[in-house]
């Protein structure tokens, strides 16, 4: 039997919402503000955030694995709340979600369930990411879908800064559903289910569990400085930026200096969360990290125009200098 089959068999499932939320009248989390350096960080740390806030929970705790982030020769680590993080500190447990049917189906069955499914779709069929890739571009990106309505073909989600809803022929395209997409395949996109404990923890309750998971990210730190390791490569990895599309750019600048700025920006929410002294020139580095990130970011541009490097090498030097503190204040807080 389908997994829309056994849906059909639960009573008053016939739309089901996991939160009683709407997209008409959602209101962003203070960490998506647009006054921020990163408003917007990865799709998978972002839709978290706004998760977390709508469940009355605190999104910064769950941040103190960013310290962890590294240089990958190619990127710096595309930073992702650890599934462990969010158990021990919110009770939520998420899996793998084994698509092997109707697509649909399943996402339904879920749904009814109370469970929210996180979901790689295609964003050219996103609404919310109109002006970027919007019915001009494809690529894969991660929703977490609170409503699902195959009937009235609308689909409630969580994407980036927002909560958003898709319809008609959005929705259609967002499951292969149009003339031409169908999954003849049967390569299923990657989805996570999300299982909710019987009761929320108190902001107590997470700020105790928050101690030993920060104290054991600070111990897993790179061995060296990766912005060190970034300064390095970037004036040849740019310079050959110059002959290629502007998307080339677009994809290195999100995958490099994106990556670190949003990484410290949501570390130093979370040095300012957690109940603790101590902290503050640690803060204040990784907000220096943060903001030079995205200076960097336009020294970056202008270096791949003018092929000349070496504002974009001073200002990552600043950044460079702003992690040394940063690791330094927090061994000095808490020896290995």
């Amino acid at each position: 039997m389908s997994a829309r089959a056994l849906l059909r068999e639960t009573p008053g499932a016939a739309a089901p919402r996991v939160l009683p939320i709407d997209p008409i009248v959602w209101t962003s989390h203070a960490m998506h503000a647009p006054e921020r350096n990163w408003p917007q960080t990865n799709c998978y740390a972002d839709l978290w955030i706004e998760v977390l806030g709508a469940l009355g929970l605190e999104p910064a705790a769950a941040f103190g694995f960013a310290i962890s982030q590294d240089f990958e020769g190619d990127q710096f680590t595309f930073f992702k709340p650890p599934l462990e993080d969010l158990e021990a500190l919110y009770g939520l447990r998420a899996t793998e979600l084994a698509l092997y049917d109707d697509l649909v189906g399943h996402l339904e069955l879920q749904a009814a369930r109370g469970r929210l499914v996180l979901i790689e779709l295609d964003s050219h069929y996103l609404p919310d990411t109109r002006g970027v890739t919007y019915r001009e571009a494809h690529g894969k990106t991660t929703v977490a879908i609170n409503r699902i309505d195959a009937q009235a073909r609308e689909l409630d989600y969580f994407h980036n800064e927002g909560f958003f809803r898709a319809s008609g022929e959005d929705f259609d395209g967002l499951f292969r559903l149009l003339p031409g997409l169908a999954r003849e395949d049967r390569q299923y996109p990657y989805a996570e289910m999300v299982g909710f404990p019987k009761r929320l923890p108190t902001r107590e309750e997470t700020a105790a569990a928050a101690l030993p998971i920060f104290i054991r990210h600070v111990r897993r730190r790179p061995e060296q400085n990766p912005v060190a390791a970034f300064r390095k490569v970037v004036a040849a990895q740019a310079g050959a930026l110059a002959a290629r599309e502007i998307e080339a750019f677009h994809h290195y600048a999100f995958n490099t200096l994106r990556q670190l700025g949003a990484n410290f920006e949501l570390y130093a929410d979370h040095l300012g969360w957690l109940p603790l002294d101590g902290l503050c020139e640690a803060r204040a580095a990784s907000l220096e990290i943060a903001e030079g990130a995205k200076v960097a970011q336009l020294h970056l541009a202008r270096s791949v125009r003018q092929m000349s490097f070496a504002r974009l090498d001073a200002s990552l030097a600043g950044v460079e200098a702003a992690h040394d503190r940063l690791i330094a204040a927090l061994v000095a807080r808490f020896p290995d």
